[in-house]
Protein backbone atom coordinates (compact mmCIF):
# COMPACT_ATOMS: atom_id res chain seq x y z
CA UNK A 1 0.00 0.00 0.00
CA UNK A 2 1.47 3.36 -1.02
CA UNK A 3 2.14 6.03 1.59
CA UNK A 4 0.04 9.19 1.54
CA UNK A 5 1.80 12.36 0.36
CA UNK A 6 0.80 15.96 0.99
CA UNK A 7 1.02 18.04 -2.18
CA UNK A 8 0.21 21.52 -0.90
CA UNK A 9 2.49 24.47 -0.18
CA UNK A 10 3.51 25.64 3.29
CA UNK A 11 4.44 29.10 1.98
CA UNK A 12 1.37 29.90 -0.12
CA UNK A 13 -0.71 32.65 1.47
CA UNK A 14 -4.28 33.52 0.69
CA UNK A 15 -4.79 36.08 -2.08
CA UNK A 16 -5.09 39.71 -1.07
CA UNK A 17 -8.83 40.51 -0.81
CA UNK A 18 -10.44 42.18 -3.80
CA UNK A 19 -11.35 45.32 -1.86
CA UNK A 20 -7.70 45.63 -0.80
CA UNK A 21 -6.59 45.25 -4.42
CA UNK A 22 -9.03 47.97 -5.47
CA UNK A 23 -7.70 50.25 -2.73
CA UNK A 24 -4.12 49.59 -3.85
CA UNK A 25 -4.98 50.36 -7.47
CA UNK A 26 -6.55 53.63 -6.40
CA UNK A 27 -3.35 54.60 -4.59
CA UNK A 28 -1.24 53.64 -7.60
CA UNK A 29 -3.43 55.70 -9.91
CA UNK A 30 -3.09 58.69 -7.62
CA UNK A 31 0.71 58.52 -7.76
CA UNK A 32 0.78 59.66 -4.12
CA UNK A 33 2.42 56.75 -2.30
CA UNK A 34 4.25 58.74 0.38
CA UNK A 35 2.24 58.87 3.58
CA UNK A 36 2.38 62.66 3.80
CA UNK A 37 1.63 63.32 0.12
CA UNK A 38 -2.05 64.09 0.68
CA UNK A 39 -4.68 66.24 -0.96
CA UNK A 40 -6.31 69.03 1.02
CA UNK A 41 -8.49 67.52 3.75
CA UNK A 42 -7.47 63.95 2.92
CA UNK A 43 -6.72 61.52 5.77
CA UNK A 44 -4.70 58.99 3.77
CA UNK A 45 -4.50 55.21 4.13
CA UNK A 46 -1.57 55.20 6.57
CA UNK A 47 -3.29 57.50 9.07
CA UNK A 48 -6.48 55.53 8.51
CA UNK A 49 -4.67 52.28 9.31
CA UNK A 50 -3.16 53.79 12.46
CA UNK A 51 -6.55 54.93 13.65
CA UNK A 52 -8.32 51.65 12.94
CA UNK A 53 -5.57 49.46 14.33
CA UNK A 54 -5.39 51.48 17.56
CA UNK A 55 -9.15 51.05 17.93
CA UNK A 56 -8.97 47.30 17.26
CA UNK A 57 -5.96 46.80 19.53
CA UNK A 58 -7.50 48.88 22.32
CA UNK A 59 -4.46 51.14 22.45
CA UNK A 60 -4.35 54.91 22.74
CA UNK A 61 -1.70 55.42 20.05
CA UNK A 62 -0.47 53.58 16.95
CA UNK A 63 2.41 54.27 14.56
CA UNK A 64 2.82 52.52 11.18
CA UNK A 65 6.40 51.73 10.13
CA UNK A 66 8.31 49.79 7.49
CA UNK A 67 8.74 46.51 9.36
CA UNK A 68 8.31 44.73 12.66
CA UNK A 69 12.07 44.96 13.13
CA UNK A 70 11.94 48.72 12.73
CA UNK A 71 9.10 48.84 15.27
CA UNK A 72 11.41 47.05 17.73
CA UNK A 73 14.36 49.36 17.07
CA UNK A 74 12.27 52.52 17.28
CA UNK A 75 10.61 51.29 20.48
CA UNK A 76 13.98 50.68 22.11
CA UNK A 77 15.29 54.12 21.09
CA UNK A 78 12.06 55.84 22.14
CA UNK A 79 12.26 54.09 25.51
CA UNK A 80 15.63 55.75 26.07
CA UNK A 81 17.93 52.79 25.41
CA UNK A 82 21.52 53.96 24.89
CA UNK A 83 24.59 52.21 23.42
CA UNK A 84 26.06 49.81 25.95
CA UNK A 85 22.81 49.33 27.89
CA UNK A 86 21.89 45.77 28.79
CA UNK A 87 18.52 44.56 27.49
CA UNK A 88 16.86 41.36 28.68
CA UNK A 89 15.18 39.24 25.99
CA UNK A 90 14.20 35.68 25.19
CA UNK A 91 16.83 33.11 24.33
CA UNK A 92 14.23 31.45 22.08
CA UNK A 93 13.23 34.03 19.49
CA UNK A 94 13.92 35.02 15.90
CA UNK A 95 17.06 36.89 14.85
CA UNK A 96 15.37 40.31 14.34
CA UNK A 97 14.85 40.57 18.11
CA UNK A 98 18.51 40.39 19.20
CA UNK A 99 19.24 42.18 15.92
CA UNK A 100 17.17 45.17 17.03
CA UNK A 101 19.08 45.29 20.31
CA UNK A 102 22.40 45.18 18.48
CA UNK A 103 21.21 47.83 16.00
CA UNK A 104 20.76 50.39 18.78
CA UNK A 105 24.17 49.53 20.24
CA UNK A 106 22.80 47.75 23.31
CA UNK A 107 23.81 44.36 24.74
CA UNK A 108 21.34 41.48 24.81
CA UNK A 109 21.14 39.42 28.00
CA UNK A 110 19.25 36.26 27.11
CA UNK A 111 16.65 34.70 29.40
CA UNK A 112 16.10 30.94 29.46
CA UNK A 113 13.10 29.28 27.82
CA UNK A 114 10.78 26.92 29.68
CA UNK A 115 9.50 23.60 28.35
CA UNK A 116 6.35 25.27 27.02
CA UNK A 117 8.45 27.64 24.86
CA UNK A 118 7.76 30.67 27.00
CA UNK A 119 10.08 33.08 28.78
CA UNK A 120 11.30 31.33 31.94
CA UNK A 121 9.94 33.69 34.58
CA UNK A 122 12.21 32.32 37.31
CA UNK A 123 15.30 33.10 35.24
CA UNK A 124 13.85 36.49 34.30
CA UNK A 125 13.29 37.37 37.95
CA UNK A 126 16.83 36.31 38.91
CA UNK A 127 18.39 38.35 36.09
CA UNK A 128 16.13 41.33 36.79
CA UNK A 129 17.21 41.35 40.42
CA UNK A 130 20.94 40.81 39.92
CA UNK A 131 21.71 42.42 36.55
CA UNK A 132 21.96 45.96 35.21
CA UNK A 133 19.20 45.71 32.59
CA UNK A 134 16.24 48.05 33.01
CA UNK A 135 14.38 46.97 29.85
CA UNK A 136 12.85 43.63 28.83
CA UNK A 137 12.14 43.06 25.15
CA UNK A 138 9.64 40.22 25.67
CA UNK A 139 9.26 38.10 22.54
CA UNK A 140 6.02 36.13 22.35
CA UNK A 141 7.84 33.67 20.14
CA UNK A 142 5.75 31.55 17.78
CA UNK A 143 2.59 32.74 19.49
CA UNK A 144 3.27 31.55 23.05
CA UNK A 145 2.27 34.01 25.79
CA UNK A 146 3.79 33.49 29.20
CA UNK A 147 1.94 34.43 32.41
CA UNK A 148 1.79 38.14 31.63
CA UNK A 149 0.39 39.05 35.04
CA UNK A 150 3.38 37.48 36.76
CA UNK A 151 5.80 38.90 34.20
CA UNK A 152 4.55 42.44 34.79
CA UNK A 153 4.63 41.96 38.57
CA UNK A 154 8.31 40.94 38.36
CA UNK A 155 9.07 43.81 36.00
CA UNK A 156 7.32 46.41 38.15
CA UNK A 157 8.99 45.17 41.34
CA UNK A 158 12.41 45.55 39.73
CA UNK A 159 11.94 48.76 37.75
CA UNK A 160 11.99 46.96 34.38
CA UNK A 161 10.33 48.60 31.36
CA UNK A 162 8.59 46.00 29.17
CA UNK A 163 8.40 46.23 25.38
CA UNK A 164 6.42 43.40 23.75
CA UNK A 165 7.41 41.75 20.49
CA UNK A 166 3.98 40.67 19.22
CA UNK A 167 4.97 39.63 15.70
CA UNK A 168 3.40 36.21 16.34
CA UNK A 169 0.58 37.25 18.70
CA UNK A 170 -1.44 39.88 16.83
CA UNK A 171 -4.90 39.29 18.31
CA UNK A 172 -3.80 36.92 21.08
CA UNK A 173 -4.88 37.61 24.65
CA UNK A 174 -3.80 36.81 28.19
CA UNK A 175 -6.60 36.80 30.75
CA UNK A 176 -8.77 38.78 28.32
CA UNK A 177 -6.16 41.46 27.57
CA UNK A 178 -4.53 41.73 24.13
CA UNK A 179 -0.83 41.07 23.77
CA UNK A 180 0.96 44.37 23.29
CA UNK A 181 -1.13 46.14 25.93
CA UNK A 182 0.82 45.03 29.01
CA UNK A 183 4.08 46.96 28.82
CA UNK A 184 5.15 50.36 27.56
CA UNK A 185 4.72 49.34 23.91
CA UNK A 186 3.65 46.56 21.58
CA UNK A 187 5.50 45.85 18.31
CA UNK A 188 3.71 44.08 15.45
CA UNK A 189 4.70 42.83 12.01
CA UNK A 190 2.73 42.73 8.76
CA UNK A 191 5.34 40.73 6.86
CA UNK A 192 3.86 38.10 4.54
CA UNK A 193 4.08 35.22 7.02
CA UNK A 194 2.40 37.14 9.86
CA UNK A 195 -1.30 37.72 10.54
CA UNK A 196 -1.82 40.55 8.06
CA UNK A 197 0.12 40.59 4.81
CA UNK A 198 1.71 43.67 3.24
CA UNK A 199 4.98 41.97 2.25
CA UNK A 200 6.82 44.04 4.83
CA UNK A 201 5.44 46.44 7.42
CA UNK A 202 5.08 47.06 11.11
CA UNK A 203 2.90 48.69 13.76
CA UNK A 204 3.91 50.16 17.11
CA UNK A 205 1.33 50.80 19.83
CA UNK A 206 1.51 52.50 23.22
CA UNK A 207 -0.51 54.50 25.69
CA UNK A 208 2.38 56.82 26.59
CA UNK A 209 2.28 60.17 24.71
CA UNK A 210 5.93 61.12 25.26
CA UNK A 211 7.14 57.70 24.14
CA UNK A 212 4.94 57.79 21.04
CA UNK A 213 5.93 61.36 20.17
CA UNK A 214 9.58 60.33 20.25
CA UNK A 215 8.82 57.20 18.19
CA UNK A 216 6.91 59.24 15.60
CA UNK A 217 9.81 61.62 15.05
CA UNK A 218 12.22 58.67 14.91
CA UNK A 219 10.06 57.11 12.19
CA UNK A 220 10.66 60.16 10.00
CA UNK A 221 7.63 62.42 10.45
CA UNK A 222 9.29 65.59 9.04
CA UNK A 223 7.36 67.60 11.67
CA UNK A 224 4.13 66.45 9.99
CA UNK A 225 3.05 64.50 13.07
CA UNK A 226 -0.37 66.17 13.11
CA UNK A 227 -1.24 64.12 10.00
CA UNK A 228 -1.09 60.85 11.96
CA UNK A 229 -4.26 58.93 12.65
CA UNK A 230 -3.59 57.81 16.22
CA UNK A 231 -0.78 59.98 17.59
CA UNK A 232 -0.43 62.19 20.64
CA UNK A 233 -1.39 65.87 20.70
CA UNK A 234 1.07 68.37 19.21
CA UNK A 235 2.15 69.54 22.68
CA UNK A 236 3.91 66.21 23.24
CA UNK A 237 6.31 67.05 20.38
CA UNK A 238 7.34 70.55 21.37
CA UNK A 239 10.68 69.79 23.02
CA UNK A 240 11.26 66.30 21.60
CA UNK A 241 11.26 67.49 17.98
CA UNK A 242 14.58 69.26 18.55
CA UNK A 243 16.23 66.31 20.30
CA UNK A 244 15.12 63.27 18.29
CA UNK A 245 16.73 62.10 15.02
CA UNK A 246 14.86 61.05 11.88
CA UNK A 247 15.49 57.38 11.09
CA UNK A 248 13.20 57.22 8.00
CA UNK A 249 11.05 54.16 8.66
CA UNK A 250 7.64 55.31 7.44
CA UNK A 251 5.03 52.94 6.07
CA UNK A 252 3.85 53.93 2.60
CA UNK A 253 0.27 54.42 1.43
CA UNK A 254 0.30 51.42 -0.89
CA UNK A 255 0.98 48.90 1.85
CA UNK A 256 -1.38 50.61 4.26
CA UNK A 257 -4.16 50.45 1.67
CA UNK A 258 -4.00 46.65 1.48
CA UNK A 259 -3.81 46.25 5.25
CA UNK A 260 -6.98 48.14 6.15
CA UNK A 261 -9.39 45.62 4.54
CA UNK A 262 -7.42 42.71 6.05
CA UNK A 263 -7.91 44.19 9.52
CA UNK A 264 -11.67 43.90 9.07
CA UNK A 265 -11.27 40.13 8.53
CA UNK A 266 -8.65 39.48 11.20
CA UNK A 267 -10.96 38.00 13.84
CA UNK A 268 -12.34 35.43 11.39
CA UNK A 269 -8.79 34.60 10.26
CA UNK A 270 -7.77 33.98 13.88
CA UNK A 271 -10.69 31.58 14.30
CA UNK A 272 -9.63 29.64 11.20
CA UNK A 273 -5.96 29.46 12.31
CA UNK A 274 -7.02 28.09 15.66
CA UNK A 275 -9.19 25.46 13.99
CA UNK A 276 -6.15 24.36 11.97
CA UNK A 277 -3.99 24.28 15.09
CA UNK A 278 -6.51 22.22 17.08
CA UNK A 279 -6.92 19.74 14.22
CA UNK A 280 -3.18 19.10 14.00
CA UNK A 281 -2.63 19.15 17.77
CA UNK A 282 -5.51 16.74 18.33
CA UNK A 283 -3.78 14.10 16.20
CA UNK A 284 -0.21 14.72 17.36
CA UNK A 285 -1.08 14.54 21.07
CA UNK A 286 -2.08 10.90 20.64
CA UNK A 287 1.51 10.06 19.71
CA UNK A 288 3.32 9.40 23.01
CA UNK A 289 6.75 10.36 21.66
CA UNK A 290 5.58 13.86 20.70
CA UNK A 291 5.39 16.64 23.31
CA UNK A 292 3.22 19.66 22.57
CA UNK A 293 3.51 22.86 24.61
CA UNK A 294 0.70 23.35 27.09
CA UNK A 295 -1.74 26.15 26.28
CA UNK A 296 -2.82 27.78 29.58
CA UNK A 297 -6.51 28.47 30.18
CA UNK A 298 -5.84 32.22 30.40
CA UNK A 299 -4.20 32.28 26.96
CA UNK A 300 -6.27 33.00 23.84
CA UNK A 301 -3.87 32.00 21.10
CA UNK A 302 -3.46 32.67 17.41
CA UNK A 303 -2.44 29.26 16.09
CA UNK A 304 -0.85 30.23 12.76
CA UNK A 305 1.97 27.77 13.41
CA UNK A 306 2.50 24.75 15.62
CA UNK A 307 5.55 23.55 17.55
CA UNK A 308 6.34 20.18 19.08
CA UNK A 309 9.29 18.34 20.59
CA UNK A 310 10.43 14.72 20.32
CA UNK A 311 12.66 14.57 23.43
CA UNK A 312 13.97 11.04 22.79
CA UNK A 313 15.56 12.02 19.48
CA UNK A 314 19.27 12.65 19.02
CA UNK A 315 20.61 15.05 16.41
CA UNK A 316 20.82 12.41 13.67
CA UNK A 317 17.28 11.29 14.41
CA UNK A 318 16.05 14.86 13.97
CA UNK A 319 17.79 15.21 10.62
CA UNK A 320 16.36 11.92 9.36
CA UNK A 321 12.90 12.85 10.62
CA UNK A 322 13.01 16.10 8.61
CA UNK A 323 14.03 14.14 5.52
CA UNK A 324 11.25 11.57 5.88
CA UNK A 325 8.63 14.26 6.40
CA UNK A 326 9.92 16.20 3.38
CA UNK A 327 9.71 13.07 1.23
CA UNK A 328 6.00 12.99 2.02
CA UNK A 329 5.46 16.69 1.36
CA UNK A 330 5.52 17.94 4.96
CA UNK A 331 7.83 20.93 5.47
CA UNK A 332 9.12 21.21 9.03
CA UNK A 333 11.70 23.53 10.54
CA UNK A 334 14.11 22.39 13.27
CA UNK A 335 15.51 24.79 15.84
CA UNK A 336 18.25 22.39 16.93
CA UNK A 337 20.38 22.52 13.78
CA UNK A 338 24.02 23.56 14.14
CA UNK A 339 23.71 26.09 11.33
CA UNK A 340 20.92 28.67 10.84
CA UNK A 341 18.41 27.73 8.14
CA UNK A 342 15.71 30.10 6.93
CA UNK A 343 14.08 31.76 9.91
CA UNK A 344 15.39 29.17 12.38
CA UNK A 345 18.51 30.06 14.30
CA UNK A 346 19.75 29.91 17.87
CA UNK A 347 21.79 32.11 20.14
CA UNK A 348 25.01 30.30 19.18
CA UNK A 349 24.59 31.75 15.66
CA UNK A 350 24.13 35.32 16.89
CA UNK A 351 27.83 36.01 17.18
CA UNK A 352 27.28 39.76 17.37
CA UNK A 353 26.11 39.04 20.94
CA UNK A 354 28.20 38.07 23.93
CA UNK A 355 28.40 34.28 24.24
CA UNK A 356 25.97 33.07 26.91
CA UNK A 357 25.38 29.83 28.79
CA UNK A 358 21.76 28.68 28.34
CA UNK A 359 21.65 24.92 28.94
CA UNK A 360 17.88 24.72 29.46
CA UNK A 361 17.12 26.52 26.21
CA UNK A 362 19.69 24.48 24.31
CA UNK A 363 18.12 21.25 25.55
CA UNK A 364 14.60 22.33 24.59
CA UNK A 365 15.56 23.62 21.13
CA UNK A 366 17.62 20.51 20.32
CA UNK A 367 14.45 18.52 19.48
CA UNK A 368 12.03 21.35 18.70
CA UNK A 369 10.16 21.32 15.38
CA UNK A 370 8.03 24.05 13.85
CA UNK A 371 5.39 24.04 11.13
CA UNK A 372 3.41 26.83 9.48
CA UNK A 373 -0.37 26.48 9.15
CA UNK A 374 -1.36 28.85 6.32
CA UNK A 375 -5.02 29.60 5.74
CA UNK A 376 -4.73 28.09 2.27
CA UNK A 377 -4.82 24.69 4.02
CA UNK A 378 -8.16 22.93 4.39
CA UNK A 379 -9.19 20.95 7.47
CA UNK A 380 -8.50 17.79 5.45
CA UNK A 381 -5.00 19.06 4.63
CA UNK A 382 -4.31 19.57 8.33
CA UNK A 383 -5.53 16.09 9.17
CA UNK A 384 -3.35 14.51 6.49
CA UNK A 385 -0.24 16.47 7.53
CA UNK A 386 -0.66 15.51 11.18
CA UNK A 387 -1.28 11.87 10.29
CA UNK A 388 1.91 11.76 8.21
CA UNK A 389 3.97 13.21 11.08
CA UNK A 390 2.44 10.84 13.63
CA UNK A 391 2.91 7.84 11.36
CA UNK A 392 6.60 8.56 10.83
CA UNK A 393 7.18 9.03 14.56
CA UNK A 394 5.19 5.95 15.59
CA UNK A 395 7.34 3.76 13.35
CA UNK A 396 10.02 4.21 15.96
CA UNK A 397 13.45 5.81 15.93
CA UNK A 398 13.87 7.10 12.41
Amino acid sequence: MSESIFKGSFTQQEAIPEDAIEAAVAVLRSGRLHRYNLAEGETGSVAGLEREYAKWQGSRFCLAVTSGGQALQIALRAAGVKPGDEILTNAFTLAPVPGAIAAVGARAVLVETDENLRLDLGDFEQKAQTGRARVLLASHMRGHLCDMDRLMAIADANGIVVIEDCAHTMGAKWNGKRSGNFGLAGCFSTQTYKHMNSGEGGLLTSGDPEFMARATILSGSYMLYERHGAGPASEAFQDLRYQTPNCSARLDSLRASILLPQLQNLESSIKRWNEHYNTVAGILKDCSAIVLPERPAKEEMVGSSIQFRIPDYQSEDCKRFLELCAQRGVELKWFGAEEPAGFTSGHHSWRYLDSQNLPQTDCILSTLFDMRLPLTFSSEDCQLIAQIIAEIVKKGRV
